[in-house]
């Protein structure tokens, strides 16, 4: 086993002279260390933890033990969404109650440990996020591949309870992404044969990032013919959707994210053998995977996942033109609470709102138990909630662009444009 060389911090720690949860946490750092063969730990300047998401009473248990034994956070540490909006109980199922409760309890925890409360899986959205090369606690997926990838902070893949031990002691172990030789682009996806009006529809970036996912396999991704207008809601999209169908932690762009300026920047000046054409029938084979029906009554629109950004509230004001939502219809809009008051500011929150919106912060709404009424055939826009809702929920799911959601929210019935289906 590989000697891990620890601080006199780290030992202090380690040897309990800072206090038994503290103890507890660097005991969970060192062996992660051990386990990864890492040689040393490394500072971190910041933490988003997904230990508020309640998955069980062991969440609880875990957060209110450090709380118990005055466990204190090392560097500023965000919340993940929770499984509760904690300003409307009555989201979810009532028979749930138990279970909302823990939740509720846990979230407020979180809290009390000092974690600041912005209740979002987009963290990246809000100001004073970090910067390039800053080594980071990321655990969320999404947030930590537009961490590593669009802004080039550093991270690797965090779970439960080890995203907390990391933000208490401040430090992780020197290993995987935190090091630049591993963020080395391997494969290459070549998106430049697909016609520009396609690379420029929003739904090509959730299609493109869900074939990514399913075809780079433990590889770092590097985008080859992203259009210049690429903004970071598409960037968030890819995020998404590769670190839902693969796990992708990180993807470069050329000429794109920071990392990437040109192709031989993000390969490191070594030989990429791997280069995938990206073509038309893998992006519709890509909406067929993450689309299950068409067809049949249209219950619900959800979008949202992940949270919502200012500029995606300003385009969806603009598609809709005033105009009011089926009746027949419900939907959901997720966002964090920093995006929705920037909205409200505006007024789009009460626009939207009165066109028939029911808006939601400080979770999603592809959880279970269900948010009331999501049932039957759901349409979205994200391929993050295509990929997970149907183990979840009993729903069967369509994938369209934001345009697409928002006419077929209108009309009460599907309406796509894009691409066919079939």
């Amino acid at each position: 086993m590989t000697r891990l060389h620890l601080s006199l911090f780290d030992q202090d720690l380690l040897d309990g002279k800072r206090g038994k949860a503290m103890q507890f946490a660097m005991e969970t750092i060192v062996n992660a260390a051990n386990i990864d063969r890492a040689e040393s730990l490394i500072d971190i300047s910041f933490a988003h933890i997904d230990s508020c998401f309640y998955a069980g009473r062991a969440h609880l248990d875990f957060v209110l033990y450090m709380l118990e034994h005055k466990a204190s956070l090392s560097v500023p540490s965000w919340t993940n969404n929770g499984l509760i909006a904690l300003n409307d109980f009555s989201l979810r199922d009532p028979l749930a109650s138990t279970e909302m409760d823990e939740a509720r309890q846990l979230m407020e925890a979180y809290v009390r440990l000092g974690c600041k409360p912005v209740w979002t899986c987009a963290p990246y959205q809000l100001p004073g996020r970090p910067k390039l090369g800053d080594h980071i606690v990321g655990s969320e997926s999404n947030a930590v591949s537009f961490y590593n990838s669009v802004i080039g902070a550093r991270t690797n893949k965090y779970g439960d309870f080890l995203d907390v031990c990391g933000a208490l002691t401040g430090r992780v172990p020197f290993v995987g992404l935190h090091r630049s030789e591993l963020r080395r682009a391997s494969v290459v996806f070549n998106v430049e044969g697909i016609p520009l009006t396609i690379r420029e529809n929003d739904i090509f970036y959730h299609l493109l990032g869900h074939f990514i996912g399913k075809q780079s396999d433990k590889n770092v991704p590097v985008i080859i013919g992203l259009p210049e207008i690429t903004n970071e809601d598409d960037l968030k999209a890819i995020s998404a959707a590769g670190s839902s169908s693969g796990s992708v932690p990180l993807f470069h762009a050329v000429g794109i994210t920071p990392e990437a300026e040109t192709l031989s920047e993000a390969c490191q000046n070594e030989t990429v053998n791997t280069v995938i054409e990206v073509s038309i029938d893998d992006l519709q084979n890509a909406r067929k995977e993450l689309s299950q029906n068409s067809g049949g009554f249209l219950r619900g629109v959800a979008l949202g996942t992940p949270h919502f950004s200012y500029t995606e509230f300003e385009r969806l004001v603009i598609l809709l033109n005033g105009r009011a939502i089926d009746s027949g219809i419900i939907f959901y809009l997720t966002t964090s609470r920093h995006v929705y008051q920037q909205a409200r500011e505006q007024g789009w929150i009460d626009s939207l709102e009165s066109a028939g919106i029911k808006i939601i912060t400080d979770t999603c709404t592809y959880f279970s138990p269900a948010v009331n009424g999501l049932s039957g055939l759901i349409m979205t826009n994200a391929a993050k909630w295509a990929y997970y809702a149907p183990g979840m929920l009993s729903v069967q799911v369509v994938l369209g662009s934001l345009s697409e959601c928002v006419e077929s929210a209108v009309t009460g019935e599907v309406a796509l444009d894009s691409w066919e289906l079939s």
